[in-house]
This record gives structure tokens, sequence and C-alpha cells, in this order.
């Protein structure tokens, strides 16, 4: 079964906007994991919009599932995945200003920035993933980084379903496919949600693991959050 892992990002922009403390985002972690969930994602960036790189800290004790930690990596943000040790380190190439990710890596371009980035987690037992767009050619150099696993960008998959266009899964099962024959994990995430989770998680080969955040604490403040985790967790059934 592919594994769900829950990003809380959104939950802390909550708590930022008004000061304080809540919602908790340290507590919101543990009642997500009771829920069923498999895995907690955050994304810290340089501004701290959201999620802080203290809370990376303090979720530490409270994570028994899988911790996964995704980011640029600028030194910043290595010296921080390096001192907390996640499960997984998930690298994208965001700007500092961007809002959301929007691209994968060039793996061709980036090749030997990447392998050394690399080198230096997995040096330190953490698994890595690198975000990556469904190209055939960068999930081919992908190999040569060192990358334990990709996770496919699925923006465009999502709008185009969303369309009605359920062709747009073909690039995605044959990105996965070849990616598992070259021996990487399969992750996936951007603008997965409950509408299209289940086709997606039913056609994609060998997905170990999907990051869902924004649409899914979205659908929960209409559907509860306990409730929207395990809907995800009954649609990612095969």
């Amino acid at each position: 079964m592919t594994k769900l892992s829950v990003n809380i990002n959104k939950i802390a922009t909550l708590r930022n906007s008004r000061g304080g403390n809540t919602p908790n985002v340290v507590q919101t972690s543990i009642d997500i994991q009771n829920f069923g969930a498999e895995g907690i994602t955050i994304h810290p960036r340089p501004d701290e919009r959201h999620i802080r790189y203290q809370d990376a800290y303090d979720l530490i004790p409270t994570i028994v599932t899988e911790y996964n930690i995704e980011g640029n990596p600028i030194k910043k943000f290595m010296d921080l995945v390096l001192d907390v040790k996640p499960t997984q380190v998930t690298l994208v190439p965001d700007s500092i200003d961007a809002v959301t990710s929007n691209a994968g890596w060039d793996t061709i371009e980036n090749q030997s920035f990447l392998q050394e980035v690399i080198s230096e987690f997995k040096r330190n037992d953490i698994r890595t993933s690198i975000f990556i767009d469904p190209d055939k050619k960068m999930i081919e150099n992908a190999v040569k980084t060192g990358a334990d696993r990709i996770e496919l960008y699925t923006e465009d998959f999502a709008v185009q379903y969303a369309k009605g266009n359920k062709d747009a899964i073909k690039p995605y099962i044959e990105s996965a496919q070849l990616a598992h024959d070259l021996g990487l994990g399969v992750n996936a995430g951007h603008d997965l949600s409950l509408d299209n989770i289940e086709f997606f998680g039913h056609n994609i080969p060998h997905l170990a693991e999907v990051s869902i955040g924004h649409a899914l604490i979205s659908e929960s403040l209409y559907l509860g959050l306990e409730n929207v985790i395990n809907m995800y967790l009954h649609k990612l059934q095969k």
C-alpha cells in the first residue's frame, strides 16, 4: 500500500497568522499519525513563513512513523537536515520567494551539485529523494546523482485531470516504471487531492509514498482531519 505523508505547512501558516501556538503544530503531528497517516512532511523556507526551523526540532520526539523534510539545499537547510536527521530529505529546486514548488530538478544541468549534496545526506543515513518532472531524460540522469527516490511533480496531472483529461496520467505511469526499472523508489506530490488520488494511486506502478498538504488540510475544514486522512488511506488501497 502506498504510504500517506501529510504536509503540515498549512497548520503552521494558520498558527503564524495569529501569533501564539494555535493550532499547535506538534499536537497536530501527533494527531495525524494517530489518525492513521504513515508520515509527516514539512517544507521549511528561509523566511519561515509557515514551518519554522525550530518546528523541525520540536517535531523530532513526536514522529513515530516517517519524517520527511523538503526544501532547497541551501546551507541553512542542509545544516538543519543534518542536525535533525529525518527519515527522508526531499530536495526541491524552489527559489527563495516561491509561493509553492513549481518545477522539478534539471538533473543534467545540476548533476554534480546534486551528487555532492546527496552524498552528504547519505553519509548520514538519510534517505534522499529529488523532486522531478515526469521527464524520462531527467529520471535517467537522476540515477547518476545517487538519489534513493524521485518525487514526481504532479501539478500538470492534477490540472489536466480536473479538465477531464485522464490521458494526463500516461507520462507519470511511464516515468514511475522507468524509475523502478532503474532502481529508484517512486514518491509523488503536489495538487493531489481527494478528487484525483484514487485514480492516480491505482494507476501509478510502484508508488511508495504520496505527500499531500494543501488539499488535505483544506478538505479537512469541511470534513474533519481524521475523516479526511482515512478517506485518503481508503482511496490509496489497491
